[in-house]
């Protein structure tokens, strides 16, 4: 009897935090069906991950860290030391680490056959189109990970597929309204920044790299269509389809999947409920018990907790700014401020932390309200924990998601900003009374933002539609392997 070639994924991932965490979140998951993952990111994220104090990662020692199904190989993008955004050129990164990143890549993919463990699929996140060529070299399939809402991945691919002029030519009317087909409409305001982005813009390298991702998939799309099984190209989504059902269906050439919300289990469907982090912090966290313990003495749904994520940096007139709405609101506060504190103030009620645990804090009963970026994990977060937002988005999809928390779902409200980009304290101040106030705005506010909390819970339990979806993905790629 022959026995049956275990699935094995390559997951890799581009090395960034935002990137980093669900992507390995769906690394345990994949475990959990029985297959093997290998876990592939830059030399530089690789490093920093085990010399965290992350706790869902043993023996940081060891440079090739290994589990019975779950492994960690990284792979060079060129910057084995870390990129540097004040120093280094992001154009030229980004030429390495595709040239570097595709030498390097199929370097580990062989190691890993030359080891007895060849790879069956490998799965990657944005910004690395090259991968396919990759799977392509070694003759497996390639499935795309998207990590951000599917409304994002729907409007990138109408932009590129016949609106890009309608979209170019009112790029500075943001409350122009854009229509795209099988979705709801969008204020220009509301796009992607990428998408806003002119060919002199320091972004609009990551406008290019889209481009070549879905130029990547509609080629893929045109050869599905030459098989004999005229199979639909798949692509993983890290939503549910509860949140975005009618945009998972706005794109009618290939198969989005939703198999999220991708947070650990210990928050979702507890059945690890020692998986209580993601795993992966490039960031050191402050000491858990000194923000836990404070959170522990405030009354429930009582703190605003502020985080503006691994990337953006506010200028401090905008921290000034928070500062004194903070200090004005009256409500304990508890303020993610990473580096440069100028123009913070910490004040009596106020915590301010260096980094922490965001899926703790969101969990525990003291929080009220989460002032945040938007950045998508963020939103996901906040809606598997049922936290109302006030959302303060900076660039990429963030714009596209404070419309959503807002307008399609219910559960937040965007704070509006004057010509310089600046959202002024009674601005804040308004967002925060509205929220985390006893009017009805307010009080629909929060319990929407529960009900979704029940939803996205119930997507990833077993049974539910993104628990179902994951395991038919994983039956489908076993059933490749036998063709």
């Amino acid at each position: 009897m022959v026995q049956q070639q275990p699935q094995h994924f390559l997951l890799v991932t581009f090395p960034a935090q935002g990137h980093i965490n669900p992507a390995l979140q769906l690394a345990k998951r994949l475990t959990r069906t029985g297959a093997l993952v290998t876990f592939a990111t830059a030399i530089s994220a690789h490093r920093r991950m085990f010399s965290s104090s992350s706790p869902a990662i043993d023996n940081r020692d060891d440079e090739h860290q290994q589990a019975p199904l779950l492994s960690f190989s990284p792979y060079s993008d060129g910057y084995d030391g870390g990129f540097n955004p004040d120093k280094d050129d992001t154009a030229h990164y980004m030429s390495q680490i595709k040239i570097v990143g595709f030498e390097t890549l199929t370097g580990v993919a062989l190691s890993l056959a030359d080891q007895g463990r060849p790879v069956t699929c490998i799965v990657y996140t944005l910004l690395l189109p090259w991968v396919a060529d990759v799977a392509r070299e070694l003759g497996v399939p390639s499935v795309l990970f998207w990590i951000q809402p599917a409304t994002v991945f729907s409007a990138y691919y109408h932009y590129f597929h016949g609106f890009a002029d309608l979209i170019s030519s009112h790029n500075k009317e943001p409350w122009f309204t854009v229509e795209l087909p099988g979705m709801p409409p969008l204020r220009i305001r509301d796009l992607p920044s990428f998408l806003l982005s002119s060919d002199t813009s320091e972004y609009y390298f990551a406008l290019l790299c889209f481009e070549e991702m879905y130029q990547t998939l509609d080629r893929e799309v045109e050869e599905n269509k030459k098989g004999s099984l005229q199979r639909k190209i798949k692509v993983l989504m890290n939503t549910f389809d509860e949140l975005e059902h009618e945009q998972l269906a706005a794109v009618d050439t290939m198969e989005l999947i939703p198999i999220g919300p991708l947070l650990p289990s210990a928050y979702t469907d507890e059945k690890d409920k020692m998986d209580t982090a993601f795993g992966g912090d490039l960031l050191e966290p402050d000491v858990r018990e000194g923000y836990m313990e404070w959170l522990d003495a405030k009354p429930e749904g009582s703190v605003v907790y502020v985080s503006f994520g691994s990337m953006s940096v506010l200028p401090a007139r905008q921290r000034e700014e928070i500062s004194r709405a903070l200090f004005e609101s009256g409500r304990p506060y508890l303020w993610v401020v990473r580096g440069n504190r100028e123009g913070v103030e910490e004040g009596a009620e106020g915590k301010l932390v260096e980094w922490c645990s965001q899926l703790e804090v969101l969990s525990h009963r003291a929080v009220g309200c989460f002032v945040t970026h938007c950045g998508w994990n963020s939103t996901v977060e906040s809606l598997a924990c049922g936290v109302p937002t006030v959302g303060f988005p900076q660039w990429t999809d963030q714009p596209t998601n404070a419309q959503l928390a807002e307008a399609s779902w219910g559960v937040g409200v965007r704070a509006e900003v004057d010509v310089n980009g600046l959202a002024d304290s009674a601005e804040l101040r308004r967002c925060l009374d509205l929220v985390m106030g006893e009017g009805e705005r307010g009080t629909a506010i929060r319990r929407k933002a529960a009900t979704w909390r029940e939803q996205a819970l119930n997507a990833v339990t077993e049974g539910g539609s993104s628990d179902r979806n994951l395991k038919a993905f994983v039956e489908d790629v076993q059933k490749r392997i036998r063709l």
